[in-house]
């Protein structure tokens, strides 16, 4: 192990859960390096999604948001189009923008389709899918209120859709960002991750938590203490 990563966990017992905020404090305290740390949280779960009633995918929208700026395209025309504008879209096209993406410029993080685009941006599914770009109504990416979608894009989305091995997580802040703040996000990845609990989904779900930073330990967390009290 580097030595860098032998300091960060020096104090760290990797056989024991702690409890959600002092796992927050911890990462918080172990930061080293001079830019700010994306804070992620993963979750274990008790499902095979090979299974089609197994497969857990959804949206949250952190309430402290991710201390990103994503830069978000929309596919739209006409009122939909400058309803996008107006709600703060860095991209917005139809016929023009499919071009762009056909021809392999991607300069966007999340994407938005009105339903009406639908059978133009589904030409785009081999160039979108790999990258987990593909609009889709299962995540409110395909929407006809395409405002609200890219407000809780630019104001904290996280999609999440779980692993082959079982395991989701996904960001839910910065290093920067105020204990509380982190520990309320967690809680509501948590609560997004829950809701989105598969039929097809037998015994324990969550089964086991960890939280990370970008450069810093990975933490056990006790999933008793991640739900609010």
């Amino acid at each position: 192990m580097a030595k860098r990563m032998k300091a960060a966990y020096e104090g760290v017992d990797r056989n024991k859960q702690y409890p959600l905020d002092e796992a927050v404090k911890m990462l918080k305290d172990r930061t080293k390096v001079k830019f700010d740390e994306t804070v992620e949280i993963s979750f274990n779960l008790g499902v095979d999604p090979r299974h089609a009633d197994q497969m857990v995918r959804g949206v949250c929208v952190l309430p402290n948001g991710t201390g990103k700026d994503v830069k978000v395209a929309v596919f739209a025309r006409g009122d939909k189009a400058e309803e996008a504008k107006a709600a703060g879209a860095d991209i917005v096209g139809a016929e023009e923008l499919v071009a762009e993406v056909q021809s392999g410029k991607i300069d966007f993080e999340r994407c938005i389709a009105s339903p009406d685009m639908m059978p133009l941006v589904g030409r785009l599914g081999k160039v979108l899918g790999p990258r987990g770009l593909m609009p889709n109504p299962k995540v409110g990416t395909v929407t006809p209120d395409v405002a609200k979608a890219v407000k809780d894009a630019k104001g904290g989305a996280v999609e999440f859709r779980v692993e082959k091995g079982g395991i989701v997580h996904g960001p839910v802040g910065k290093v920067s960002f105020e204990e509380d703040k982190l520990v309320e996000n967690v809680r509501a990845f948590w609560e997004a991750v829950n809701r989105a609990k598969p039929t097809g989904a037998k015994g324990t779900y969550m089964k086991k938590a960890a939280m990370s930073s970008t450069m810093g330990p990975g933490i056990k967390v006790d999933l008793t203490t991640v739900p609010a009290a």
